[in-house]
C-alpha cells in the first residue's frame, strides 16, 4: 500500500474484498487503487479500471503488472460489457461526478450502466462516507 495516499489507502480497507472477486474500478486514474485491489483479489479474481481520460489510462497501463488487471478507458454511463464478459461483483467509484453529486444529469444513466455490468445483489462504494458509502444496484 505504499504507492496509496492515506485516502485511497482508508477506502481500500473499507472495501469488502475478498479472493475471487471481479471488481470494477470506476474514474481509476493512474490505476493506484486498482492494482492494490488486484493484490487483495488475488489471482482467481479480476480487476477493471475504467476512467474517461485516455491520459489516465496510458498511465495507468504503464505501471500495470499484474495478470488479473485490465484498463479500459470509458465513461461510467455508457459502460458496457464486452461480448463474453462476465459481470462484476464489486464496482468502486472515487471521485466521479456521475455518481457524487457533480454531475447529477448523468447518475441516473450511470447507475443504470452499472447494475447491466453486475451480478444481483451489488454495490457500488462511492466517498459520500466516511471513507465509502454503498449504493446497492438492484
Amino acid at each position: 500500500m505504499a504507492d496509496l495516499s492515506p485516502r485511497l489507502a482508508a477506502v481500500l480497507e473499507a472495501l469488502p474484498l475478498r479472493p475471487g472477486l471481479r471488481v470494477l474500478e470506476v474514474g481509476c486514474g493512474p490505476g493506484a487503487l486498482a492494482r492494490a485491489i488486484a493484490k487483495r483479489v488475488g489471482p482467481d479474481g479480476y480487476v477493471l479500471g475504467i476512467d474517461r481520460s485516455p491520459l489516465a489510462i496510458s498511465a495507468a497501463e504503464s505501471v500495470s503488472d499484474h495478470g488479473s488487471l485490465d484498463f479500459r478507458v470509458g465513461a461510467v454511463e455508457q459502460f458496457r460489457l464486452r461480448r463474453g464478459e462476465a459481470p462484476f461483483d464489486l464496482v468502486v467509484a472515487i471521485r466521479v461526478g456521475a455518481l457524487d453529486g457533480r454531475h447529477p444529469e448523468l447518475e441516473a444513466a450511470a447507475l443504470a450502466s452499472l447494475a447491466a455490468a453486475t451480478v444481483p445483489g451489488t454495490s457500488v462504494y462511492i466517498d459520500r462516507g466516511d471513507p465509502l458509502e454503498a449504493i446497492p444496484l438492484h
